[in-house]
């Protein structure tokens, strides 16, 4: 009975003084942090899940008219075959206002009948993410109001969008 306990013994032993086989090494840096909130643009659009951001790095958006540009393009060729669209009508005619986070879209042609649909959506996330970009607005308190032809939509948040 004693052979076998010793021989577990000293498994145990050489398990320990073996170690994982790793060896040390100096301490690496990581680079900087990330701090604050990104500059780059985001466009928002359809897919059959639901709202998907997509990141425009170096380009930079100096207005509102400059965004709604950015979505009439629509998504790349590669993003379209990742499923993505557009449903904004490229004759939809805006004008956008912003007032201590709070953004205003008129547009005649819309029409608040299905205010929680995707293009409602594109224009509420990609608008919301133009003023944090343009005023510094924190992204949870940005409020996005349509007003079309037939009244009021809103205000909405970008995550009412993108919880579904």
């Amino acid at each position: 009975m004693k052979r076998p306990r010793t021989a577990l013994t000293c498994c145990v032993l050489a398990l320990l003084t073996a170690g994982c086989g790793i060896r040390p090494t100096g301490v690496t840096s990581g680079g900087t942090a990330p701090s604050g909130i990104s500059d780059t643009m985001r466009i928002y659009f359809a897919s059959d899940r639901g709202l998907r951001g997509v990141s425009r790095p170096g380009i930079k958006v100096e207005t509102f008219m400059a965004a709604y540009k950015l979505l009439l393009v629509g998504p790349s060729a590669e993003e379209r075959a990742d499923g993505l669209a557009t449903f904004v009508p490229s004759d939809t005619r805006l004008s956008i206002t912003s007032h201590q986070g709070h953004v205003t879209i008129r547009a005649p042609e819309y029409t608040s009948g299905s205010p929680q649909d995707q293009s409602t959506g594109q224009l509420v996330c990609t608008f919301a993410r133009a003023e944090v970009l343009l005023h510094g607005t924190r992204p949870d308190k940005v409020q996005v109001t349509l007003v079309g032809g037939d009244g009021r939509a809103g205000p909405y948040q970008c995550q009412q969008f993108l919880s579904r």
